[in-house]
């Protein structure tokens, strides 16, 4: 460690025209021979909520035994096998917020809503929307606070492309935000990765100076040369080792933002929306978002984020994947066909190594006295347990990370069917954050075994 009676505040940023440069964890950032866990540096756990719509194909992702073995997970969660001592998978979990409330018609394509916060929507197509606050902002709201964002909201599926009625008499906001603020204040989830990138870096200077910047196609780090040139000069070489691979990795973001922000909007093949700027390829657009997050999570810009994979009832193919020609929505109706299904397992596996490549980034982020893995704790799921015949009981979750020591991972909880709802880990996540609520949503108490 390089040793300093100056140390660097965490909260240090570098400004320049048009740019706020956060910086990430340095060795100077921790007081001379100060124990990192009694300084202000000590790494706080971050949060990710992950929803994907229209559940996965069943036999192809519940585990054997109780042990996640090595070389062993089902088909759909194999990407995650190099990670599976960090990873807990829930099986026999009871999504009852997406089920319609007695009586009512309708429901279960347009309540994405509920994923975080296991609250049935009011059905109106109205303003009078109400649902729940997510547990993604109440996290936000106990340690988002002295950060620049105190949350991010991702989407890879354009949100705004429909009316304000989504169907069944549900209002589009149910399905176009899985983030609440309160429970009539849906979050906007952001599709374009640039704009996420001028929200993480182009805060300093003034609106004009962030717009000739960007019109000028400067890097953000141009505004800052001199400053960091300075910055640097007093700092040892392991952290100026660190910020080099940090400026590195703006300026490869910056690269391939630049690649995406020469599209001209477009409709794919399938019908999706590609707005000017955001990548039409869902495999670059989704690493494109996470490497933003990672990126927002080294620097301390953020500490929870959400991302919405797609929307209910897309019709989305994804060439990346082993069945490219699939469609999403039409592929999760497989009538039980053993063959429908076996095809319908590959796109869930797909998924599945998106989620990966953003696990394998965080596990790979130094962080204070461990990984952004061994500080995070991701919660990835969905709301339909078999998609074919619309049902919400047996439905995948996992939860990835080591939430700073608080979470033992190579383990599969499988619940009886039908007894636990999913307000239950919901109230259950809340607890690895310091937040203690008697209840959550539909749940009935704390999740049994999961701590």
């Amino acid at each position: 460690m390089f040793i300093t009676k100056k140390h660097i505040s965490r909260r240090a940023i570098l400004r320049g025209a048009g740019v706020a440069l956060s910086l990430p964890l340095l060795d100077s950032m921790i007081p001379a021979q100060t124990p990192l866990a009694k300084t202000a540096a000590v790494p706080k756990t971050r949060f990710t909520g992950i929803f994907v719509p229209h559940g996965m194909a069943p036999g192809y992702w519940i585990p054997e035994k109780p042990v996640l073995e090595a070389g062993n997970l089902p088909f759909i969660l194999k990407p995650l096998d190099p990670f599976r001592d960090h990873t807990v998978v829930l099986s026999g979990m009871w999504s009852r917020s997406a089920e319609p409330p007695p009586g009512v018609t309708g429901a279960d394509h347009w309540v994405a809503a509920a994923f975080m916060c296991a609250n049935k929507p009011k059905k109106t197509t109205g303003a009078d929307i109400q649902d729940g606050t997510t547990i993604d902002q109440l996290i936000a709201q106990k340690i988002g606070q002295s950060t620049l964002l105190p949350s991010l909201q991702l989407a890879i599926e354009d949100p705004g492309a429909n009316s304000s009625n989504c169907g069944e008499g549900y209002s589009c906001a149910y399905t176009n935000s899985i983030s609440w603020a309160s429970p009539t204040q849906p979050l906007p989830m952001e599709l374009n990765p640039q704009v996420t990138f001028e929200r993480m870096f182009g805060e300093g200077g003034s609106q004009e100076e962030r717009r000739l910047r960007r019109e000028q196609d400067r890097s953000i780090l141009d505004s800052v040369a001199q400053s960091l040139a300075r910055f640097k000069k007093d700092l040892g070489s392991d952290d100026r080792a660190k910020l080099d691979e940090y400026t590195d990795d703006i300026r490869e973001l910056e690269r391939r933002l630049e690649i995406a922000k020469k599209a001209t909007g477009s409709v794919t093949a399938e019908g999706v929306v590609v707005p000017s700027g955001v990548p039409e390829s869902f495999d670059e657009h989704i690493k494109l978002q996470f490497d933003l997050q990672v990126l927002a999570f080294k620097a301390d810009i953020t500490r929870v984020s959400s991302v919405l994979y797609a929307r209910d009832l897309t019709g989305r193919a994804y060439p990346a994947s082993d069945v490219p020609s699939l469609s999403f929505h039409g592929g999760s109706h497989h009538a039980e066909n053993p063959e429908r299904i076996a095809e319908y397992s590959k796109l869930n596996q797909y998924h599945v190594k998106c989620l990966a490549y953003f696990i394998d980034k965080l596990q790979k982020t130094p962080d204070g006295d461990g990984t952004l893995l061994d500080h995070s704790l991701v919660l990835y799921g969905t709301n339909m347990g078999d998609s074919n015949q619309h049902l919400h009981y047996d439905v995948p979750h996992i939860l990835i990370g080591g939430a700073s020591g608080q979470l033992k991972g190579g383990r599969h909880l499988a619940f009886p069917t039908k007894t636990v709802p999913t307000g239950n880990l919901l109230l259950s996540v809340l607890e690895f954050y310091g937040i203690h609520q008697e209840s959550l949503g539909d749940s009935t108490g704390k999740l049994v075994g999961l701590a």
